[in-house]
């Protein structure tokens, strides 16, 4: 109940208007305003400026804001803290990724954890590394599979292995057969879908294009690695994604590129001060056996451990 004028100010100050504020919370318009006057008057204070066509924060609420933010976050994590179960018959762990984690790591690695945790819902959030970056600062997800170059020293990085982009193709293509590595002017004529920029993967691509001088002939563009991959089955385009994928896409082509794409390190993040579930935690000890010693230790080793 304390809570709800803080969460009503901030969904206002998110939103710029009252009306759509209102419907983001599922209230009343006048609910929410008079919650949002309550709380100006205990505050002794103007929060917004309601003279213009968007609502804005006055100086006043602008000092205040980021105080109700972190006062927000810190209750939530409390109250997490209360039901989190020390046993993991039941709790709730908050997990996202980068796209390409999902075709060979993120679908095994819970599956296992579900199988050894039945009563752990778990929600999934597949995300950019810069909205990644966010979930965590904000304390939205609890921790995220993604790389090792993030911006934020609030965000504490663990070095998990080693990951390198190839080509791929679908086992019909014309270079499905193909051993020798497939040189730069060969690669630029080629036909690629790959994901829209914005992803990791896209953006390591154009990295290695701008380096090598390289104008790409892509053909198709989508912000889902399963519909680039659907695309890849289907057609003559080819791909750059993970070699790693082959431990759970073996029905695809796997072609060595030279020059090779430098390597980068997959990691696991976390925020630095979020309180740790019990969940989290188990899910991080599932994932680091998985890569040492268990079912996923191919991987690891096929791309080569990371330094901590």
């Amino acid at each position: 109940m304390l809570l709800r004028p803080i969460r009503y100010m901030l969904a206002v100050a998110e939103h710029r208007n009252f009306t759509r504020a209102a419907d983001a919370l599922h209230v009343s318009q006048p609910a929410l305003s008079q919650q949002i006057r309550q709380l100006e008057r205990e505050l002794g204070g103007q929060l917004f400026d309601r003279s213009g066509r968007m609502v804005s924060l006055t100086d006043f609420g602008r000092a205040y804001i980021e105080h109700a933010r972190h006062a927000v976050r810190n209750l939530e994590m409390g109250q997490r803290a209360l039901h989190d179960v020390r046993d993991l018959s039941r709790g709730h762990l908050r997990l996202a990724y980068t796209p390409t984690f999902i075709e060979y790591l993120i679908g095994p690695l819970v599956a296992h954890f579900h199988a050894l945790h039945p009563g752990i819902v778990i929600e999934l959030t597949e995300a950019s590394l810069e909205d990644i970056e966010s979930a965590l600062e904000t304390d939205a997800i609890d921790l995220a599979v993604g790389f090792t170059e993030v911006r934020s020293e609030e965000i504490d990085v663990e070095p998990l292995f080693l990951e390198q982009l190839t080509l791929v193709t679908s086992v019909s293509h014309a270079l499905a057969d193909r051993t020798a590595p497939l040189e730069l002017d060969e690669l630029q004529t080629l036909p690629l879908a790959l994901l829209t920029r914005g992803f990791v993967s896209r953006a390591f691509a154009d990295s290695y294009f701008r380096t090598h001088s390289i104008e790409p002939n892509i053909v198709v563009q989508a912000n889902s690695i399963s519909a680039v991959l659907q695309v890849v089955k289907a057609g003559s385009a080819a791909t750059l994604l993970p070699g790693a994928m082959r431990r759970e896409h073996g029905e695809l082509a796997y072609i060595p590129l030279a020059p090779e794409f430098p390597a980068r390190t997959v990691a696991l993040l976390r925020r630095k001060e979020a309180y740790r579930s019990a969940a989290s935690d188990a899910f991080a000890g599932i994932l680091r056996t998985a890569l040492s010693s268990g079912a996923l230790a191919d991987v690891a080793s096929h791309a080569g451990h990371a330094q901590p």
